[in-house]
């Protein structure tokens, strides 16, 4: 729980959705000790961390497929036991990773484009979207001008605006990097 003044408490945010990136149908929790059963691994879909999830028994699961993780009404998972970082992550899942974040930013358009509308500098020199592999200063002022024109309604319109070939592609490589610990501030993945 996050503590608020006057002793309001807000609550803390859970992972709805997740995609998986690997099972193992009798595996080890490296996060709790002891589970032991269907052990997944997964990135979640909002906060886009890896997590490790223990699948209810005889449950079947696709690499690549999302699944429910909310508090309430799983059919699938057992619990959810904790977060993994990426270098505890089996090479399978590894493999998997840059297919499966592509699939989150393609399905999850309005929110990456929503990013790409209120991006803000980050210092006085830089700015959140130069960030983003593949948008130098040309691209962020070009971006900037016709986000001050009318706000960018989705990845084709800031396409054909701007001029930036495959918007997907550069996001879910700045996702990637993130994951990976390549970069020293997180635009995309929560801590």
């Amino acid at each position: 729980m996050i503590i608020l003044e006057r002793g309001y408490t807000q609550p803390r945010k859970y992972e709805e959705y997740a995609y998986v990136l690997d099972f193992n149908e009798r595996g080890r929790s490296f996060t709790v000790r002891g589970r032991e059963g269907i052990i997944v691994t997964a990135i979640g879909e909002d906060r886009l961390t890896m997590l490790e999830i223990l699948g209810v028994p005889d449950s079947t699961f696709e690499v690549g497929e999302r699944i429910y993780i909310g508090k309430e009404g799983r059919t699938k998972v057992q619990s959810v036991l904790g977060k993994l970082e990426y270098k505890k992550i089996s090479d399978n899942a590894k493999s998997e990773l840059a297919g499966v974040v592509n699939k989150i930013v393609t399905s999850n358009e309005k929110r990456f484009i929503e990013y790409i509308n209120n991006a803000q500098p980050l210092t006085p020199r830089i700015h959140a979207l130069e960030l983003i592999p593949g948008i130098g200063k040309t691209y962020m002022k070009q971006m900037l001008d016709e986000r001050d024109k009318k706000l960018f309604a989705s990845y084709d319109d800031l396409q054909s605006r701007v001029g930036l070939k495959e918007p997907i592609k550069h996001i879910a490589k700045r996702i990637l990097e993130e994951i990976t610990g390549e970069t020293r501030m997180n635009l995309f993945v929560k801590r």
